[in-house]
């Protein structure tokens, strides 16, 4: 009898402690959504593949890289410093994937 009622209170204060972390979980990814606004990747790379050689592959790409890392240098081409996570973005060779 004893045991059993051990085992409940385990289970109880399991189920209240996965509760607790799930909301926790939540409360944080709520808090993270709203202090990084989502910018418009789609004018963004606009802007920065205007004048590439191949504008297509290019705003797919860079739409690739401004998901991942919300964030496109200013201008067509360089200022990667300013987007530090969009510069850190390789392919499997090494080179620098966004453009």
């Amino acid at each position: 009898m004893a045991l059993s009622k051990l085992i409940l209170a385990s289970l109880l204060a399991l189920l209240l402690l996965l509760h607790l972390v799930d909301a926790h979980q939540s409360v944080q990814e709520q808090m993270h959504g709203s202090l990084l606004p989502q910018i418009d990747g789609n004018q963004a790379c606009g802007v920065r593949c205007r004048l590439s050689s191949c504008p297509n592959l290019c705003k797919r790409v860079c739409g690739t890289c401004c998901k991942r890392c919300n964030c496109v240098p200013p201008g067509t081409s360089g200022n990667q410093e300013m987007c530090a996570c969009y510069a850190r973005l390789t392919t499997h060779d090494g080179k620098r994937k966004c453009p």
